[in-house]
């Protein structure tokens, strides 16, 4: 093995900060680095922290003579889980995880997690490759104002900052310089980029200036949006602009108004309804993935109901189901909480609701021509509206491929490449 192993759970701005980690170890460390193993963490959910520890008991299994250490949100939020367990050799936190001597071979301490919250300013640490992906993931922001009740991540990341927009653009150049086609914008809460940078861009004004000084970039995604925070400029460019996917990810929550205002989420139902079919009637190829979650605190059945009926009414096929867990100094925590049994049962009813939703969508796409990026087994890809695609004959990793969708098996669009 060469260079440390990385293991990643939760978002794509893990994915990219995982890679920047992974590139600033290799070019600080001249050695050391073949006996470590970098668990980044994931805290949005109880499951998650959960699959945290597994991840590292399985990783002690696997390789018991190597250095493990644990950094991400998990790592910030609740490091003595991890300084507790006997397979971990470090803990270290969001704010200290870039730099390449926390993670020597004699660190000091075993927790290093400072005050994220005294974090001002986001480095532009964007990672240059991206050892298992045909796309890149470039971080424009991190940490988040919000205080939506049920979530955990702001303690996690921080308050919102911003990457200066010369930054990304550099960084967006080197990376199509190395070959990549596609870029995903990530961040905590992307949407909220730019009031914290001189003259407050949007993020609009900050897409608009990537594809005006990248003009070889063939394919700019965005991650997880707030849907109340798409301002207009935004808006034209996902409703015209070719070079931005037809794909957009919501960050729904529930489909009732009262369930909304106890999560402290900024948007109601029609909004959110209302958002989606404009997008839909400017663009009508666009895919719609979102967050839900299950069994939030106070949910009765005709609330859950709305959540329900959103799914369709939203047209969401790339859907996200989280089933509600407290998280401990977090307002919803505090609430009365429904039965485990009962979030379990509505979360598999949410899950159902997409699947049906997602299978109908793809059989559309059965006979249409699709453009799809290709991932490094040469073997699938995603199209532009997200769609998984599996192709009958090797392609060549991560081009751009233009194909047809000959039929749907076990999820996945099969395509072969075009004339």
């Amino acid at each position: 093995m060469s260079g440390p192993q990385i293991i990643t759970l939760g978002c794509r701005l893990n994915i990219a900060e995982s890679e920047a980690i992974r590139e600033i170890i290799g070019r600080e460390m001249a050695d050391g680095q073949d006996d470590l193993i970098v668990v980044n963490s994931c805290a949005v959910t109880a499951e998650a922290v959960r699959q945290t520890r597994q991840a590292i008991r399985r990783a002690h299994r696997d390789r018991p003579d190597a250095r493990i250490m644990v950094t991400g949100c998990a790592a910030q939020t609740e490091p003595e889980t991890f300084t507790k367990m006997a397979e971990v050799d470090a803990v270290i936190g969001n704010r200290d995880k870039m730099d390449p001597t926390h993670y020597t071979a004699h660190a000091s301490e075993k927790a290093l997690v400072s005050d994220i919250m005294a974090v001002r300013e986001t480095a532009p640490h964007m990672a240059s490759a991206f050892a298992e992906h045909a796309r890149a993931f470039l971080e424009v922001q991190n940490g988040c104002d919000h205080r939506c009740t049920f979530c955990i991540i702001p303690f996690g990341r921080g308050n919102s900052r911003s990457v200066p927009a010369g930054a990304v653009i550099d960084k967006a150049r080197e990376l199509v310089d190395a070959g990549y086609r596609e870029i995903v914008l990530t961040g905590v809460d992307v949407t909220s980029y730019g009031p914290d940078l001189p003259g407050a861009p949007s993020l609009g004004l900050l897409v608009e200036r990537i594809l005006k000084g990248v003009p070889d970039l063939s394919r700019l995604r965005l991650s997880s949006l707030d849907s109340v925070e798409i301002d207009e400029r935004l808006f034209d460019l996902l409703a015209h602009e070719p070079r931005m996917m037809p794909h957009l990810h919501l960050s729904l929550q529930a489909g009732d108004d009262m369930v909304l205002k106890r999560m402290k989420r900024r948007h109601s139902r029609a909004e959110a309804i209302a958002i989606v079919e404009r997008l839909k009637a400017a663009r009508p190829d666009i895919s719609i993935g979102a967050d839900i979650i299950a069994g939030f605190p106070t949910e009765d059945d005709a609330m859950f109901e709305n959540s329900v009926r959103l799914i369709e009414q939203c047209a969401v096929v790339h859907g996200h189901i989280f089933p509600y867990s407290p998280r401990a100094g977090t307002p919803a925590a505090r609430m009365p909480q429904v039965d485990r049994a009962v979030i379990k049962a509505r979360a598999a009813r949410l899950r159902s609701a997409c699947e049906a939703q997602r299978e109908r969508w793809l059989r559309s796409l059965i006979g249409s021509r699709q453009s799809v990026l290709v991932e490094r087994n040469g073997l699938s890809g995603h199209a532009e509206n997200f769609a998984p695609v599996r192709f009958s004959t090797p392609q060549s990793p991560s081009f751009i491929v233009p194909a047809t969708i000959t039929a749907l098996e076990n999820g996945a669009l099969i395509a072969q490449e075009a004339a």
